[in-house]
């Protein structure tokens, strides 16, 4: 037999939907049988399945163990020792958290072999007893937006339900600002906001961007904004808002105006080999460095208007200094 105190991550919910996330392999047959048999009981009563649940509820499983692992899905990718990482946690709370994603991370796993920012979050939250392999089979903590690999930055993730579904919504409405820095090839002296169409080729995981839309209706609307903050003539550092948020929008949007990322090596467009070997660049020197909360409220009021920076990485910074896009101590100046 199993006890089940039900907290915040499960309140909310129909009691069939919560037993299905908790016994993922098991069909809804199983669980309205057990419910007719008072083997699964809702605060000692006999229940139906559509009884919303509430913090503070019980939920007992009148099952074997044996039972109710088969029927469990829990997968914790374990981290061995020497291929754990220490999380740069920019902020937390019980509800969410920002991550100074590192270049070379995957945001998410593209192959289940993979270990990416979600894996390291779930050991990191288990390490500090945040979660437990228990209360992962009802909730697992995600990240809410995704950077490319090799682009680092604000990566932002929700530890409670209620987090995670506050974060998704800001970023679906757009009505959180999202900010980079990056350099780019040639002088860009003036503060433009472009548009173009984007269009996606999931076969090689390309996309290019486009004048006007395309016939068949596939590619999707796009509006960047850039303004310089240092400018030589040979790259410019560039603070970039983006208005719309498409797959690779930055990086291909730039190149297909004749400024592609130093180091950007699928829409790099004939980008210096000299430059990237001289500051032993592995990647595009693309960073998510700014976050800004829309105005909130209730539960998440604390965060209303709130600002949030990433420092920039150690090879970012070379590279700024080396080529003269270092003000002040800063690439471009205090902005």
């Amino acid at each position: 037999m199993q006890e089940i105190t039900i907290g915040t991550n499960e309140a909310g919910q129909r009691l069939d939907k919560f037993l299905a996330k908790y016994m993922k392999l098991a069909p809804k047959s199983f669980f309205y049988k057990m419910m007719r048999k008072k083997n699964i009981t809702l605060n000692g009563k006999k229940c139906e399945g559509g009884e919303m649940l509430a913090e503070g509820d019980t939920v007992k499983l009148f099952l074997a163990d044996e039972t109710i692992e088969k029927f469990s899905e829990i997968k914790v990718q374990k981290i061995q020792k020497e291929k754990k990482v220490q999380l740069s946690i920019l902020y937390e709370d019980e509800d969410i958290l920002l991550i100074n994603k590192p270049a070379g991370m995957l945001s998410q796993k593209a192959r289940d072999t993979d270990l990416s920012l979600v894996e390291y979050l779930t050991d990191y939250l288990m390490e500090n007893g945040s979660v437990t392999e228990g209360s992962l089979r009802s909730f697992k903590p995600s990240v809410c937006n995704r950077l490319d690999r090799n682009t680092s930055g604000i990566v932002a993730a929700g530890k409670s339900l209620a987090g995670s579904q506050m974060l998704s919504e800001v970023f679906r409405d757009r009505t959180v600002h999202k900010y980079y820095k990056c350099i780019v090839y040639g002088p860009v002296r003036e503060a433009r906001t472009v548009d173009g169409w984007l269009l996606k080729d999931p076969r090689t995981n390309q996309v290019k961007i486009l004048s006007r839309a395309d016939p068949e209706g596939e590619a999707k609307r796009i509006v960047t904004r850039y303004e310089p903050l240092a400018v030589t003539e040979r790259l410019t550092l560039l603070k970039v808002t983006l208005l719309t948020g498409r797959s690779h929008q930055i990086r291909a949007h730039l190149s297909s105006m004749g400024h592609p990322i130093l180091g950007d090596g699928k829409y790099g467009g004939g980008g210096s080999l000299e430059l990237e070997r001289k500051y032993r660049l592995k990647g595009q020197l693309l960073h998510s460095y700014r976050l800004e909360f829309p105005a909130l409220t209730g539960r998440f009021a604390h965060l209303s208007g709130k600002a949030f920076e990433a420092p920039l990485p150690e090879t970012f910074l070379r590279a700024a200094e080396g080529e003269g896009l270092l003000l002040n101590g800063n690439p471009g100046g205090a902005r």
